[in-house]
C-alpha cells in the first residue's frame, strides 16, 4: 500500500480532533521522533498539496472529502470484495457481493463508501468500471437439459450464467472454460477442474500473473556467459579458497545467497553474506529488466514457478550451485559474543560453494546426527560456529523489540501429482540461521547506503495502527492478558504476549489476532523503519534472482563501490509496483493451496476433526480446521434452536440454554459439504 501508514495516522488524529491540530503536536500525538518528524514535515505538506488536510493559523485540519473514491477491486473467491484505492490515505474497502455492481476481480472501480461499516472498517459499493482488468473470463462450466451454464471465477455475484456455444466442442459440466468477456462467447475449453494443472493456470489467470518471456528478454539471457570470465573477475575479491555453502529448502533452485563464517580473536565471528550478482547480467533499460520490473518477483507453486528471470539466469548462470564460479557481492561483519557488529566490509566478489545444504540436513547436523555429521565433516564446526552466532543475533533482536512469529504454514505432500496428505511445517532452527544472517546483511547494506544520502528502495514496516492495537488490547483482556494504552503499545509487548501464550490452547487464535493487528510491509522511496524486526534501517538485499527490489538495491550498491554515476530510478513507482506484485503473488500462492486443500476435503465428507473457533458471524461460528488450515461454517440452526448473542468480544451466549461458545476454544466438528470453488464448507458440532 506504499507509504500511506503516516497519513492514516494524521487523518486518524485529526479526524478526532475538530479543532485542529498543530504540527508539533501531531508529532507528539503520535509519539516520534525528532528524525520523524522531519518526515512528517514532508509528509503533511504533500497531502495539503493533495488537498487532503488544511492548514490554517498554523493548525492543521481534515479537509472534507466526497465519499466516493476509485481504485482496484479485488474479488473474494466466497462472493464479496473489496477496493484498494489509489489514494493512499485510505484503507481497504470492504464491498459486500450484493453490491460488487458487476465488477471482476482486478477492475479499476468507483466506489461509494462510509469510513465506518458494520465491522467498524471502511464498507461500500461499486457506482461504476472504470477499466475492465480482463478482456476474457474463467468460469466453471454445468450442463443441465442441453443448456450450458457458467459459473464465473471472481464472481462476486455468484450467480451462473447461460451461454450459447454454436460450431464448437461443446464443454461437459465440471469443465474450465474462457469467455470472452463482452460477448460470453466461448474461447476456449481450460479442462476438467481437477485435471493437473488447471486450477494453477486458473490462480495465474486471476492475479495478472507472466508466465511467458518476451524473445527479446530471452536472447538477452542466452547471450548470459555459462561461466565467470577473467574480465568479471577484475576489480572483484576472490573469496574461492574460503569454505562458502548455501542453505535452501529441499526442492528450490534458484540459490541467490551463500554463506561463510570465520572464528576470530577476542570471541568474536567473521560473517560472510554472498549474494548472486545478478546486476552484473540485468542491466537497466533492457528487456530482461523490462520483464523483471513487470513481474516484480517469482512465484512459487507446487510443481510450477514463475521466475522473474528466464531460467537461463535464474537456474543457471546467477545461480550459487555448488562447485561452480559465481560472481557476488560480499558483505563481510564482524560480529562480538553480543551481537554487535563492530565492522562491515562490503565488495564486489567471487566465490564457490563448497555443498548445497538443505535445512533438514543443518538441522541433523546441529543436533548432533553423527550420521549426517559422516556426509559433510568439513562444515560441521562452521555450522556450530552458526548456529551459536545466530542465537545471539536473534537474542539481541528479540530483546530490541522484534517480534517472533512461530507461525506453521500448509504442506501439501502429493503422490505421482495427486495430493494424498495436508501436513504442518514450522521453521527450525535450521531456518533461523539463514533469517538471521540475512537480516544482518540486509540492515548492513542499508546502514551504508543510507550514510551515501542516496534515492534508494527501503522495506519498510510501519507501526500498527492505533485503533487496531486497542481492538487487540480489548480482546486481549477475555484472554486474561493485559497490554497498556494502545499509544503506549510497542513492539516489546507484542512480543511478550507471544511468549505468554506458546505452547497454549490459546496460541494459533492469539497469534494470529496479534498477526491481524500489524500492517502489512512494503517497498518505499522513504524510510519508516521495520516494526516488525525493530531495525531503523532496513532494505532487501538479499534475494536479486527473485525480487526486484534487491536488484534495485544492487544497482545502487554496486554503483557507489565502483566509482559510477548512479541512474536515478523512478523509485517512487517501482516500489508501489514491487509491492503490488508481492501482494498478488503471495494471495494467488496462498489461494491454490487452500483450493487444493479444500478439494482434498470433499473425500472427507463426514469425517469427524479438531477445529477453533477463530470468528462469529451473522450466520454462525466460522471453525479452522486445525490440521488443515482451511475454516467452515457452523451454522446457529445447527446448535440447537437456541437464539445467540454476543456476550463480549470472545463468547457467544444462548439466551435460552446458556450454552456458550468462545473464540480460540477447540471444538469437534463434522464436515457436512464443501465448495471448493467458492472455498465455502459446511460443519456441525460432532456429539
Amino acid at each position: 500500500m506504499n507509504h500511506s501508514g503516516m497519513e492514516r495516522e494524521i487523518l486518524d488524529l485529526l479526524t478526532k480532533n475538530k479543532a485542529g491540530l498543530s504540527l508539533s503536536r501531531i508529532a507528539r500525538e503520535l509519539h516520534m521522533t525528532s528524525e520523524e518528524k522531519n518526515l512528517l514535515r514532508r509528509k503533511i505538506a504533500r497531502m495539503e498539496n493533495l488537498g487532503l488536510v488544511l492548514k490554517l493559523r498554523k493548525r492543521y485540519f481534515v479537509r472534507p472529502r466526497s465519499n466516493i473514491t476509485q481504485g482496484r477491486f479485488t474479488a473474494s473467491a466466497r462472493g464479496f470484495g473489496f477496493v484498494i484505492p489509489e489514494e493512499e490515505s485510505l484503507s481497504d474497502i470492504y464491498v459486500p457481493a450484493q453490491y460488487a455492481g458487476g465488477a471482476f476481480h482486478g477492475d479499476l472501480v468507483e466506489v461509494q463508501f462510509k469510513d465506518k461499516g458494520k465491522k467498524g472498517r471502511p464498507e461500500g459499493r461499486v457506482v461504476r468500471i472504470l477499466k475492465k482488468g480482463k478482456k476474457s473470463l474463467l468460469g466453471l462450466c454445468r450442463v443441465q437439459s442441453g443448456q450450458v451454464f457458467i459459473r464465473i471465477f471472481g464472481d462476486a455475484s455468484l450467480q451462473e450464467i447461460p451461454i450459447t456455444c454454436t460450431g464448437q466442442p461443446i464443454p461437459k459440466s465440471g469443465d474450465v472454460v474462457r469467455l470472452q468477456r463482452d460477448t460470453l462467447c466461448l474461447e476456449e475449453i481450460l479442462g476438467g477442474l481437477d485435471d493437473p494443472g488447471v486450477d494453477t493456470k486458473i490462480v495465474i489467470d486471476r492475479y495478472f500473473l507472466e508466465e511467458d518471456f518476451s524473445f527479446s528478454a530471452l536472447a538477452e539471457a542466452e547471450k548470459a556467459p555459462d561461466s565467470v570470465t577473467p574480465q568479471q573477475k577484475r576489480g572483484r575479491v576472490d573469496h574461492t579458497g574460503w569454505q562458502t555453502f548455501t542453505i535452501d529448502g529441499e526442492n528450490a533452485q534458484d540459490f541467490d545467497d551463500a554463506v561463510s563464517i570465520k572464528s576470530l580473536p577476542g570471541d568474536k565471528y567473521l560473517l560472510g553474506v554472498h549474494i548472486a550478482d545478478v546486476a552484473e547480467y540485468v542491466e537497466a533499460g533492457t528487456a530482461l529488466d523490462e520483464e523483471a520490473r513487470s513481474r516484480g518477483t517469482s512465484v512459487y507453486f507446487p510443481y510450477k514457478t514463475l521466475p522473474m528471470l528466464p531460467e537461463k539466469l535464474s537456474n543457471e548462470v546467477c545461480s550459487l550451485r555448488p562447485r561452480e564460479e559465481k560472481l557476488t557481492l560480499s558483505v563481510l561483519m564482524e560480529i562480538d559474543r553480543e551481537g554487535q557488529v563492530l565492522d562491515v566490509d562490503i565488495h564486489p566478489s567471487w566465490i564457490r560453494t563448497s555443498e548445497r545444504m538443505t535445512y533438514d540436513s543443518v538441522l541433523k547436523i546441529i543436533e548432533g546426527d553423527e550420521g549426517e555429521r559422516e556426509k559433510f565433516p568439513s562444515l560441521v564446526q562452521d555450522l556450530l560456529h552458526m548456529k551459536d552466532l545466530a542465537r545471539i543475533l536473534r537474542k539481541k533482536r528479540l530483546k530490541e523489540g522484534g517480534l517472533d512469529f512461530d507461525m506453521a504454514e500448509p504442506e501439501l505432500f502429493y503422490d505421482k501429482g495427486r495430493l494424498c496428505a495436508v501436513g504442518s511445517s514450522s521453521a527450525t532452527e535450521a531456518h533461523r540461521i539463514i533469517e538471521e544472517f540475512m537480516v544482518s546483511a540486509n540492515v548492513a547494506v542499508a546502514r551504508f547506503l543510507l550514510s551515501k544520502d542516496i534515492p534508494m528502495i527501503f522495506r519498510v514496516h510501519p507501526k500498527p495502527l492505533l485503533r487496531d492495537l486497542d481492538d487487540l488490547r480489548q480482546m486481549l483482556t477475555h484472554f486474561g492478558i493485559d497490554l497498556p494504552k494502545a499509544n503506549r503499545i510497542d513492539s516489546r509487548d507484542l512480543q511478550s504476549v507471544l511468549e505468554k501464550v506458546r505452547e497454549t490452547p490459546d496460541e494459533k487464535f492469539v497469534t494470529l489476532r496479534v498477526l491481524k493487528s500489524l500492517r502489512l510491509a512494503f517497498y518505499s522511496d522513504e524510510n519508516f523503519g521495520h516494526y516488525g524486526l525493530a531495525k531503523d534501517e532496513y532494505t532487501h538485499f538479499t534475494s536479486p534472482i527473485r525480487r526486484y527490489p534487491d536488484l534495485i538495491v544492487h544497482r545502487t550498491l554496486k554503483g557507489i563501490l565502483e566509482e559510477r554515476k548512479i541512474e536515478r530510478e523512478e523509485l517512487t513507482a517501482v516500489a508501489r509496483r514491487c509491492s503490488e506484485q508481492e501482494r498478488a503473488a503471495e494471495e494467488a500462492e496462498r489461494e491454490l493451496v487452500e483450493w487444493r486443500i479444500y478439494r482434498f476435503l470433499r473425500e472427507k465428507l463426514g469425517d469427524e476433526f479438531e477445529g477453533i473457533i477463530v470468528d462469529f458471524t451473522k450466520a454462525g461460528l466460522i471453525v479452522e480446521l486445525a490440521d488443515y488450515f482451511v475454516d467452515g461454517l457452523v451454522p446457529y440452526a445447527d446448535l440447537g434452536g437456541d437464539y445467540f448473542y454476543q456476550k463480549n468480544e470472545r463468547i457467544l451466549a444462548g439466551r435460552k440454554t446458556g450454552k456458550a461458545f468462545q473464540l480460540g476454544s477447540r471444538i469437534r466438528v463434522l464436515l457436512v459439504s464443501v465448495d471448493p470453488v467458492i472455498k465455502r464448507m459446511n460443519l456441525v458440532i460432532s456429539n
